[in-house]
């Protein structure tokens, strides 16, 4: 739930104007004894009414790291929000065991496209990473040759 409560709260932050039905929301969670957090199906709800009447772009990445039971709901949630929402289009990004999971909760509402990074990929990456390094005197270049040489041999796209 805290990624689609984060994902509202983007998505209320682009409109121009605050619609009605989410800001009375809001209001009446406060009242309650404790402020209760507005709960999932009304997130579902606003972000349905939000994406219905506009083009909107949700991009969520690393959904294989989230725990099982909270990626169902939030795949279970994405799918309802599509379902009355044309102009939305949703980017996820993880590997590629998730691929089966997506293709079910979304069946019919989404193209598969596989990204695999190649070796040249990895060390481009290191390399740039390793430009940042905060503490540049702790490696010599014979560290960063083992790191440009192992990692790449190491690290599984699936």
């Amino acid at each position: 739930m805290v990624v689609l409560s984060s994902l509202l709260k983007q998505v209320v932050c682009g409109l121009e104007e605050i619609l009605v039905k989410i800001a009375q929301a809001f209001r009446d969670q406060r009242k309650v004894i404790g402020g209760l957090e507005v709960g999932l199906d009304e997130i579902v709800e606003m972000l349905r009414d939000i994406s219905s009447s506009r083009p909107t772009f949700i991009c969520i990445d690393a959904v294989d790291e989230c725990m099982v039971e909270y990626r169902m709901e939030l795949l279970d949630s994405l799918e309802k929000v599509l379902y009355n929402s044309p102009c939305t289009r949703i980017f996820l990004a993880g590997r590629l065991q998730i691929r089966d999971e997506v293709e079910k909760h979304l069946a019919g509402m989404v193209m598969v496209i596989f990204v695999i990074p190649t070796n040249c990929d990895i060390i481009r990456f290191l390399r740039a990473k390793l430009k940042k390094d905060s503490t540049p005197d702790a490696m010599d270049k014979s560290l960063e040759a083992d790191i440009i040489k192992s990692i790449p041999e190491t690290v599984s796209p699936m």
